[in-house]
């Protein structure tokens, strides 16, 4: 968009504003009240962010922010101007190849009905990169801000243990090693 023409279209509640959205360059204007998570999904079409709650206690829109776990329901587009930001979609390699933490979360059955799994696997991805020590109980707790209303939680965990280096079982005796060497 050229100057010119995001001058055109701002106003007293619209902005103009370019955020790098998974390493993209990307420019929009935006009404004044509207939710980072809205432009993100309505505006981009990114659909790993979804819409829980609108009040910040699901965390199924969670993102990075310039680096900071953050729910992106609780944040306004405007602010967003001249940030970073890294949604589910970083994640996976350029070529769709998964990441370990998303296959932990494949092999594990972490993954039910998929709603909150964006946000998990952010917040998951946030509390492996920050170093602290994995643990059962540290893992519940770095997933504390976001609900899951299938799984019951017990393979969100085993699956972010897995991805931290942490023996953890399968779903059902599952054995994933006979499964590649079967396919």
């Amino acid at each position: 968009m050229s100057e010119q023409t995001a001058d055109l279209l701002e106003g007293p509640d619209l902005h103009a504003i370019t955020v790098t959205v998974d390493g993209e360059a990307r420019t929009g204007v935006v009404p004044s009240r509207k939710l980072l998570v809205h432009w993100l999904r309505d505006d981009l079409d990114r659909r790993g962010p979804k819409i829980g709650c609108d009040t910040g206690n699901c965390g199924a829109c969670s993102i990075r922010w310039d680096g900071h776990l953050v729910k992106s329901c609780m944040i306004l587009a405007v602010q967003a101007d001249g940030s970073e930001v890294e949604t589910a979609a970083s994640l996976a390699a350029e070529d769709g190849k998964l990441n370990d933490l998303q296959q932990k979360f494949k092999e594990h059955h972490a993954l039910q009905c998929g709603y909150c799994t964006s946000g998990m696997l952010m917040t998951a991805a946030d509390f492996l990169a920050s170093g602290e020590e994995v643990s059962d109980e540290s893992v519940r707790r770095a997933l504390k801000g976001n609900i899951c209303r299938c799984t019951g939680y017990e393979n969100i965990v085993n699956a972010v243990c897995a991805a931290g280096g942490i023996d953890a079982p399968l779903p059902h005796g599952r054995d994933t090693e006979a499964e590649e060497a079967q396919a």
